[in-house]
């Protein structure tokens, strides 16, 4: 009886070395799928290997196998050792044949089944905050410690940054591949431009939650700033924030979120590639058919920069530009970390300390917990406070507190800060609301875009405790600002003060 055996063709050292390949990587594959499936966590990095890197080594295995018989078949036909068919035959009656297309059918059922597993694995966990966030751990470590501090924490990056629809997802992908040799390569900017030139837009991706029509009506805040002095006081301004969409059935003219009431359209055009200088609006009321156009009279565009600059269509993003990605200058980090408890507000100018620590330029992550560590330290050393045992552990504690500030705002390597991203909603340490509302943008007819405090926000109570101003009037305070300064905060905006460290 002839022994069972494979085609001779396949008795090459380049058809074995593919089947070796093929086999370990498959034994390999099963038990990290097992490990996988088993274990709570893993890392970024293990489903890289078991998605990506694995089934690619392993389809390279199997390619090497027709690879070594077409080699050797093209060496039978030359002669070389026996005569060859002019086409490979296969021939079910011979053993070696037959177990070969069994092989063959078997095995290929069962690497697309696995295949088709793999790649529904590989789809998903590409799209998985994991992926993103983790993979390239030193150039997304900004972007993925902030959402993680984020309100959208708990929504997948791919929500935002891809939507729904197959042809979205190639389009991130197309543009993902480009990513990854940057990054091989070592060639991305430092820190990462935006805004994003390829985002979705805001339409499709933020309107699945927050859609126009809803009822916004008003929000009231309470901003709670520890000030510069010895005992770091606290001042307080309660405001109630107008987030209404301004619609008429809803009773009230206007509010914030006007800008994208469905019945309104606002064009703009940006003179930088941050969208920060907007020297040109126009807006266009649906209902009636009116455009008014309004420029800044101090600096209009040129002609040539108006037919050459990009006029787009305000959506959410042009004011909730950082929602997921926000790094908090380190005056509002420090007020943060004393009112959560982590930074002793009793300590003497722990605030001034604080932020002067916080503020200074390091050239890694390391050296900026020692330095921070040692300026607060030796502060309190040289003022004998730290001879209290007590007062001592509380140093110990706030200096904690001001690394985890830190951590969570700068990222040294990356050239991330606050000043490197500006916030767009508000006013306070950057330009944002004021890009338009600067009160120098006129119509031709005269109307300029309102200047007035009133129209977003209404101050109902303000001041140190025990001394708070309130509103009984119901139209609202007049803003007080905490030091003395006269009437400067009248005539120009607060970011050009308050910069987000230490005035």
């Amino acid at each position: 009886m002839e022994k069972p055996r494979l085609p001779r063709l396949t008795y090459n050292w380049i058809s074995s070395l593919g089947a070796f390949v093929a086999i370990s990587m498959a034994l390999v594959i099963i038990v990290m799928l097992i490990i996988n499936f088993t274990m709570e966590q893993t890392s970024a990095y293990f489903g890289i290997f078991l998605y990506m890197v694995l089934p690619g080594i392993l389809i390279g295995g199997l390619l090497l196998i027709p690879i070594g018989m077409y080699r050797q078949w093209r060496r039978w036909k030359r002669g070389e050792e026996l005569s060859a068919n002019r086409w490979p035959l296969v021939d079910l009656n011979r053993p070696g044949h037959r177990n070969a297309t069994i092989i063959f059918v078997v095995g290929t059922v069962l690497f697309l089944t696995i295949s088709a597993v793999g790649s529904y694995q590989a789809f998903h966990y590409s799209e998985s905050v994991q992926f993103c966030g983790e993979t390239c751990h030193d150039v997304m470590e900004p972007q993925y410690t902030a959402y993680q501090q984020s309100p959208h924490a708990r929504v997948a990056c791919v929500e935002c940054h891809v939507g729904t629809g197959a042809s979205w997802y190639a389009k991130s992908k197309l543009s993902g591949a480009y990513q990854v040799y940057a990054v091989m390569a070592d060639v991305f900017p430092r820190p990462i431009p935006t805004p994003i030139a390829d985002l979705r837009p805001a339409r499709e991706t933020c309107e699945e939650c927050h859609w126009p029509e809803k009822t916004y009506g008003a929000e009231m805040r309470s901003f709670l700033h520890h000030q510069y002095d010895d005992s770091s006081s606290i001042w307080t301004t309660e405001m109630l924030i107008k987030t209404d969409t301004g619609e008429p059935h809803k009773g009230q003219k206007a509010g914030i979120h006007w800008h994208i009431n469905p019945d309104i359209q606002i064009e703009y055009i940006a003179r930088d590639r941050g969208r920060q200088d907007i020297p040109w609006v126009r807006v266009t009321d649906k209902t009636t058919g009116t455009v008014t156009l309004y420029e800044n009279e101090d600096e209009p565009l040129e002609t040539a920069q108006l037919d050459s600059l990009e006029k787009r269509v305000m959506d959410c993003i042009d004011c909730h530009n950082r929602p997921s990605h926000v790094y908090r200058s380190p005056d509002f980090a420090v007020d943060r970390a004393i009112q959560s408890g982590f930074i002793d507000a009793s300590l003497p100018a722990i605030k001034r300390l604080a932020v002067e620590a916080m503020a200074k330029e390091y050239a890694t992550k390391d050296e900026a917990r020692t330095g921070i560590a040692s300026s607060i330290t030796e502060f309190y050393q040289e003022s004998g406070l730290l001879n209290d045992p007590e007062k001592r552990k509380a140093v110990e504690q706030s200096i904690s507190g001001v690394q985890l500030a830190y951590s969570q705002n700068i990222f040294p390597e990356m050239k991330v800060q606050w000043s490197a991203y500006p916030v767009n909603i508000g006013h306070f340490n950057d330009i944002g609301c004021m890009r338009c509302h600067s009160g120098t943008h006129k119509s031709s007819a005269g109307a300029v875009i309102t200047h007035d405090c009133n129209a977003c926000h209404t101050i109902t109570a303000q001041g140190m405790p025990g001394q708070m101003m309130r509103d009984s009037t119901g139209l609202g305070l007049e803003f007080k600002h905490p030091v003395d300064i006269d009437e400067a905060w009248r005539e120009m905006g607060c970011y050009e003060c308050h910069s987000g460290v230490q005035p």
